[in-house]
């Protein structure tokens, strides 16, 4: 690939051909509680064996609701998602790096480019000083 398509999207072939694993979606509650569609998704890099790295969202979430992942977001079988809303089914076969979204009156989905997905924050320290490995 040369450098000057690095920003240049893909063609499906190539945007769909990463090995599939996993088989659950983290979703926002608000999809259930409160019956509202997914009008947000995004895919990331799996977080274990059985995460797609998918992450679905209404556009209602906020900023203090999406800091409490584990009470606000939950696994859910993606086949579930897509039996829910069928229009999900063709947009889930995409690669991590992937995003879509779909405003209230729209037609369809609409792929995003420049939203920056979030990524978990892992501090490590770098050391060449063994007194910092006794404990």
């Amino acid at each position: 690939m040369n450098i000057e398509d690095i920003d240049k999207p893909l063609n499906k072939d190539d945007e769909t051909a990463q090995t599939k694993n996993g088989f659950l979606a983290l979703v926002s509650k608000l999809v259930f509680e409160e019956k509202l569609p997914v009008r947000f998704m995004y895919k990331t890099v799996p977080a274990h064996l059985n995460d797609t790295g998918w992450r679905m969202f209404t556009g209602y979430e906020t900023p203090e609701f999406l800091e409490d992942e584990v009470t606000n977001l939950l696994p859910v079988d993606l086949s579930k998602m897509t039996g829910l809303d069928p229009s999900l089914t063709e947009l889930v076969e995409y690669n991590a790096g992937t995003v879509w979204e779909r405003t209230p009156g729209s037609e369809g989905w609409e792929r995003v480019y420049d939203f920056k997905i979030p990524a978990d924050q892992v501090d490590v320290d770098i050391t060449n000083d063994v007194d910092d490995f006794k404990h």
